[in-house]
């Protein structure tokens, strides 16, 4: 795997890595919140049989990239328009699980001469959106979680600080004890062996520097985007599995009818995190075809 530094347009840095095909269709990951650039060892092989240039990074406050404060989601799509400039990359394809899938429709909408194609998996749905109960069906941390973000960055901070000291101080092992409240019986019996530990690792691995990013991300999910779903005009995936606590089967059930065009899975097998233990190779299947 392959990592280097990406200074953008506005001086900041950002913690870039590749993995897969170096040759292949460039293909950039929004990680989850929390998260940073670690990219699975799955999804990796997968993108070397397919040839597939897998690109992660750290969005701001993340591991090695640079915090911007009050940042939007819509500021990804800059991030990643530097990222393909510093990589000499014309056209990409982006995909994002969790609360990185707001951040891939927001390089959708924004970068339409550049992204070819973009996928959901388990995204986050506009705060507030009109006809959905935001918070309805989300585990117990979640909804304090977003409830404190709903009050602002005072409230918000103290609690991811002791989120993230637990999640720190679980072994891989003991990370789905972290999440139990979020863990449907479906996720939780994936949450062991080498998914539990890139889990660990990559949750390790973005809040090594603090819960900056991490605050960012909740902040930016609860305010106005930055840009309207109706901007989108590329072809679009969205994935939900119907049994998830994280992001409940309504949010991709209201981006599904909202993003123009979009081709939606609904998967009565999947949780949050078995899609994506289970879903990548059928995601870049769908976006090296759409990118062809």
């Amino acid at each position: 795997m392959l990592e280097q530094l990406v200074m953008t347009s506005a001086g900041r840095e950002l913690r870039v890595v590749e993995a897969g095909d170096p040759g292949g269709a460039p293909v950039v990951v929004q990680h989850g919140t929390p998260g940073s650039s670690s990219l699975f060892r799955a999804w990796v092989e997968d993108a070397e049989y397919r040839g597939i240039r897998l690109i992660g990074y750290d969005r701001p406050g993340y591991g090695g990239s640079t915090r911007d404060p009050g940042r939007s989601v819509a500021d990804a799509a800059a991030d990643v328009a530097s990222i393909a400039d510093a990589l000499e990359i014309a056209r990409l394809g982006v995909w994002g699980g969790s609360g990185g899938g707001p951040h891939a429709l927001a390089c959708a909408a924004l970068l339409p001469a550049r992204v070819g194609a973009v996928a959901t998996l388990a995204a986050v749905a506009p705060y507030p959106a009109e006809g959905l109960d935001w918070l309805a069906g989300m585990g117990d941390d979640n909804v304090t979680e977003f409830g404190r973000a709903l009050e602002g960055p005072r409230a918000l901070e103290p609690h991811l600080e002791q989120l993230a000291e637990g999640l720190r101080s679980a072994d891989p092992q003991a990370i789905a004890d972290e999440l139990r409240s979020l863990l449907t019986p479906v996720d939780a019996a994936v949450v062991t062996g080498e998914v539990a530990r890139y889990i660990h690792s990559a949750m390790h691995e973005g809040l090594a520097r603090g819960v900056h990013g991490w605050l960012d991300d909740d902040i930016a999910f609860t305010k106005p985007w930055g840009f309207e779903l109706e901007q989108i005009s590329v072809p679009a995936l969205v994935w939900q599995g119907l049994h998830d606590r994280f992001v409940p089967p309504g949010h991709g059930e209201w981006l599904a009818s909202h993003v123009p065009g979009a081709e939606a899975r609904l998967s009565p097998d999947d949780g949050h995190l078995t899609l994506g233990a289970r879903r990548v190779p059928e995601v870049h299947a769908w976006l090296v075809e759409h990118l062809s």
